[in-house]
């Protein structure tokens, strides 16, 4: 692999960076089978390029019977058949990096796919065996352990436990999944389970790997001693306790094991970067965030913000006060592949946080679209303003609103088949991209997409806005690179207008401005050039639904 004076050296290129998830099967199909791949991947690297961002996350490309969008793993160590090969895997690094791009892989270590070969083992091993010990599997309660060990939901499903058939034919053992039953929690108290992802992590990192986005970060270690069985039925992170000393979520124990991985990922020149996906409490986030641990952690408290100047900025004071505490750089996002697309969401205009969209949809609450995409494109440039990483989510820098009318024989998710009745899918978000005005997949591949598309794609495609002023890809791109000239140290200045309640705004070091109008009438600007606004300005007025970047 070749050499790029951009990857050595800067330990903290991704404290201010920002970074593209790609859902791999939804981004681009270089085959024409439906389904995106590497070679789609690897065809659209320009266009990433054009974007300005540091970095790709992938979401998993290993292979994977698909019972949750790749997130049950069969072999964390080759690439699904169906999205390629290793050989194009290091070509998409290859071509990556030669235009400046990071990669930063997708790592699943809570749980396994029921299809991975020590799964599989362990299904025809004794009850006890070593093999069997790799995972979570305990004797059922009842007079033939009939009765599942404990009380436990999983995530998708009334119960985290599935009892198997013994390799005599008789009923057997039941095995723990926090999420489908295709995703087996693995045992972390096991050695051989820690030793096993230390090869992965240096696998993928000697092929030039940049960083790791841990899934389900706060889950992998569960109290187990002396015969217990965590018992719940909800997941909310309130029910959780915030001391280290919960028996399911965010022990203290899991910190260990992500010191083993900082030892690894310091092994290299720049040391490997990785993020947590750890839903915790806001005051047990910084440990997960610690330099001799994964090293910085997502910050999910803007999915809650709404469309509301206070809690915007009570939301970032906090995370900006927690991310200096800690060492690390916090994270803005507002949209993922689990997650209502907030061009969306903030298409509700008396929706005032993520949980309300819920609320809105099972009522059949017609989306205001227009104030959708202004308010969405309106809180990405305030968060770009902000110190730290920004994570922007594939289509969003098209305005790209939910797919809300996907049938339910063409659902995937398996979140939608738990309770059909209330209509709640991540499919909505992760409908394959627009590329094209027209054709079968609007230019996704030749074989149309593996989730149906909607009619009205191809008037938000990558075609028809290249290009085109006041479009919201032009805009996403002028910002992005415009950030990186503007960009300075990790601290901001508030400033209040006594007369405008609802403008939010602060400044960083140099003179760079950030002005949000979250009322409804434009308002009087501060003294300054105009570099960048989210929508055109109003007689030299912020319109409502606006962001404005000034250098004073």
């Amino acid at each position: 692999m070749a050499e790029y004076t951009f990857l050595k050296g800067d330990q903290n290129w991704w404290r201010q960076a920002v970074i593209y998830q790609i859902y791999p099967r939804s981004f681009a199909d270089g085959n024409g089978d439906g389904i995106g791949d590497l070679k789609g991947i690897i065809s659209r690297v320009p266009y990433l390029k054009s974007l300005g961002i540091d970095a790709v996350w992938m979401s998993p490309f290993y292979p994977s019977q698909l019972a949750d969008g790749g997130y049950d793993v069969d072999d964390y160590r080759n690439i699904d058949p169906r999205i390629g090969t290793l050989a194009e895997f290091d070509q998409l690094i290859e071509e990556l990096h030669k235009n400046g791009i990071r990669l930063i892989a997708d790592l699943v270590p809570n749980h396994s796919g029921d299809q991975h070969v020590w799964f599989q083992a362990a299904l025809k091993a004794a009850p006890g065996s070593p093999e069997r010990n790799r995972y979570i599997f305990r004797d059922g309660k009842g007079e033939n352990g009939e009765i599942r060990p404990s009380e436990l939901a999983s995530h998708f499903g009334p119960t985290a436990w599935t009892r198997i058939t013994e390799p005599d034919g008789t009923p057997g053992q039941w095995y723990m999944h926090l999420f489908a039953k295709e995703q087996p929690d693995w045992n972390w108290d096991n050695q051989e389970v820690r030793e096993d992802f230390l090869k992965t992590i240096r696998f993928w990192s000697d092929r030039g790997v940049d960083g790791y986005r841990v899934d389900v970060a706060h889950a992998l270690v569960k109290d187990l001693k002396n015969g217990h069985l965590p018992e719940r039925q909800s997941f909310d992170v309130k029910v959780m306790k915030d001391d280290g000393t919960d028996d399911l979520f965010d022990r203290d124990e899991v910190h260990e094991i992500y010191a083993s991985w900082r030892e690894v990922f310091n092994e290299y020149d720049p040391p490997r970067m990785a993020v947590a996906e750890a839903w915790v409490h806001a005051n047990r986030r910084p440990a997960y965030a610690s330099t001799k641990g994964l090293g910085q952690s997502f910050n999910f408290d803007m999915l809650g913000a709404g469309w509301r100047t206070k809690k915007v900025r009570e939301i970032a004071d906090y995370n900006l006060t927690a991310a200096k505490k800690s060492g690390s750089s916090t994270t803005w996002v507002l949209s993922n592949h689990d997650i209502i697309r907030h061009a969306t969401r903030f298409a509700f205009p008396m929706v005032s946080d993520f949980a309300g969209w819920y609320k809105a949809n099972r009522f059949t609450a017609k989306p205001d679209i227009e104030l959708g995409t202004a308010r969405a494109n309106a809180m990405t440039m305030l968060l770009l303003a902000l110190p730290g990483s920004t994570y922007i989510y594939q289509g969003e820098e098209l305005a790209l609103q939910e797919v809300l009318d996907i049938p339910a024989e063409d659902m995937q998710d398996p979140q939608f088949f738990r309770n059909p009745e209330l209509g709640l899918s991540r499919d909505g978000c992760r409908v394959p991209l627009p590329w094209t005005k027209t054709g079968s997949s609007f230019g996704f591949g030749s074989g149309g997409s593996h989730l149906p598309q909607p009619s009205w794609y191809g008037s938000v495609s990558v075609e028809t806005q290249d290009g085109v002023q006041g479009s919201t890809l032009e805009l996403y791109r002028k910002l992005i690179n415009l950030r990186k000239q503007l960009q300075t140290s990790e601290e901001i200045t508030w400033h209040r207008n006594w007369f405008a309640p609802k403008l939010l705004h602060f400044s960083r070091p140099g003179g760079w401005h950030c002005v949000t109008n979250f009322g409804n009438k434009p308002v009087k600007l501060p003294a300054g050039e105009v570099l960048a606004s989210s929508q055109p300005l109003s007689d030299g007025k912020l319109p409502a639904n606006t962001t404005a970047w000034i250098r004073a």
